[in-house]
């Protein structure tokens, strides 16, 4: 596995080698091409009534972000080094960290590193926060019922929940926040499904008795249909969740799949979603990405036009982060190859649907 300080770790999912959409995408795919290339008619609205709402949803279009690899130090640089690539300026930055105590040399177990706080001046974060130490022993590793039963409020939760606090208090400003992102592929070794949503539960309720009212409370699943009956079950229910985010790739060569469109990547999933989990949730594609295929050089590029086309037909979908690093294993590169799909990649977030006022 890379080193977490260059890659989240968490990629469990990666040994599934179907992706949802190859199991039901290409029946709706289908209903794609009945739909117009722009997407359902919007009326034309201000730019007073685009404004984020309190749970920083953006009525009229989506917001762009993406995963961008990175060492300690140098976020702000390399997310700057990618605005320049991509001809804008992220709306979300998506970075990991584990449960390890915040303090000391380490700062895998710090949310919102001075750094993060550099970047979240001109963007939103989302912090996916990891119930396990990056580097600890088995014995350090938390367990979902050891953080329901409140064995790491004093030493790690309040000490995080604070910090957030403190940084919505000084800034005005919210992050999104995730817990255990993917649960799906960390049972049993974590816990139960049952379990994790008494974790889940715990740690948002104990925010709120800290009084922290600048988290936006982010649900993030693989996304992989093979494990819908897990999604259900880790739910942690409409009380308790404000976005529902999913990943969802074109692996192709990576697990020797079939090249898969941006659409059937992503229209199973969402469809699953909407019909089981919650009907008016904002959503989010929390990692979206794809290989390349050096037997088609242009094909990546193909595959990042049709991205705008696709959101607009995806109901709610308020947020598209793109997934600009490996994916573990020795040969499997989800980052963008070469110029063309680099200019395909600029033009495809140039649309006005992915530039939303912020404020």
């Amino acid at each position: 596995m890379t080193s977490h300080r260059t890659f989240r770790p968490g990629g469990g999912r990666r040994r599934l080698l179907l992706t949802s959409a190859t199991v039901v995408g290409a029946l709706l795919v289908a209903l794609l091409a009945l739909r117009d290339a722009s997407g359902p008619a919007r009326p034309s609205a201000t730019r007073a009534e685009c404004r984020p709402t309190a749970l920083l949803e953006p009525p009229c279009g989506a917001w762009f972000g993406a995963f961008v690899p990175h060492d300690r130090h140098d976020l702000a640089d390399r997310v700057r080094a990618y605005e320049e690539r991509v001809g804008r300026t992220l709306d979300i930055v998506y970075t990991y960290h584990d449960m390890s105590l915040p303090q000391g040399a380490r700062r895998e177990g710090q949310l919102l590193t001075p750094e993060e706080q550099d970047v979240g001046e001109d963007r939103m974060l989302l912090l996916s926060w990891e119930s396990k130490w990056w580097g600890g022993t088995e014995e350090q590793q938390p367990t979902w019922k050891e953080i329901a039963a409140g064995g790491l409020d004093r030493t790690v939760i309040d000490v995080q929940a604070r910090r957030i606090k403190d940084y919505g208090e000084r800034t005005g400003r919210k992050v999104f926040l995730s817990f255990d992102l993917e649960m799906d592929t960390r049972t049993p070794q974590n816990g139960t499904a049952a379990e994790y949503v008494k974790a889940y539960r715990h740690i948002h309720d104990r925010f709120r008795e800290l009084g922290v009212d600048n988290v936006v409370w982010t649900w993030i699943i693989t996304g992989y249909l093979g494990h819908a009956a897990l999604f259900e079950r880790m739910y942690p229910g409409d009380r308790y969740v404000d976005w529902i985010g999913y990943n969802q790739y074109n692996y192709y060569r990576c697990h020797n799949a079939d090249w898969l469109t941006f659409a059937q990547t992503q229209t199973a999933t969402h469809a699953w979603i909407r019909a089981h989990i919650s009907g008016d949730k904002p959503l989010m594609l929390s990692e979206f990405g794809t290989a390349d295929d050096p037997a088609r050089p242009g094909r990546q590029a193909e595959w990042y036009a049709r991205v705008p086309r696709v959101l607009k037909s995806l109901d709610g979908v308020r947020a598209a982060l793109q997934w600009n690093h490996r994916d573990p294993g020795p040969h499997c590169d989800l980052s963008v190859a070469g110029d063309a799909a680099w200019a395909s990649l600029r033009e495809a977030v140039s649309d006005p649907y992915l530039n939303q006022p912020s404020g």
